[in-house]
């Protein structure tokens, strides 16, 4: 009955974003902290193509059952691979210019301010999702402990 509740509405939506922003927040604060290594290319993620990813799980899950219940099956891509936990792992591709920033005499593509709206970006989008997620655990809190509001 837990699972079935942890699975209603829109929770492993909310869940599956904030754990790929968590993730992405560790790769970009990872650029971050090498921003002065030379020989250091800054690698990320396309949001869009996670995004993408999701959309179609969440339009699997409406087709099975209408959408107000059951998993979330996710597809793994090249740049994200999904557990069997369900957790995430991110795989930014080797070989490529992560951020398109300018390169340097120390052969390293910064570009700080690019870095830096990518870092807000990302924190926003993990920022209104736990905040929906916590709207909604409130509500079962409150359902759980017969109160009425």
């Amino acid at each position: 009955m837990l699972q079935k509740t942890l699975q209603a509405g829109s929770l492993p939506t909310l869940e599956a974003m904030m754990r790929f922003t968590g993730q992405r927040q560790r790769l970009l604060a990872h650029n971050v902290a090498n921003l002065t290594t030379p020989n250091f290319q800054a690698v990320d993620v396309s949001p869009k193509a996670f995004q993408k990813v999701l959309g179609e799980a969440v339009a699997d899950r409406r087709a099975r059952n209408g959408g107000i219940h059951g998993s979330l099956d996710m597809r793994s891509t090249r740049e994200v691979r999904v557990r069997e936990d369900g957790g995430l792992d991110l795989m930014p591709l080797r070989g490529t210019r992560g951020v398109g920033g300018v390169l340097l005499h120390d052969r390293n593509d910064r570009d700080v301010e690019r870095l830096m709206q990518s870092m807000t970006e990302n924190y926003g989008v993990y920022r209104v999702a736990s905040d929906l997620m916590r709207s909604r655990v409130g509500v079962l809190r409150t359902a759980i402990s017969q109160r009425v509001a």
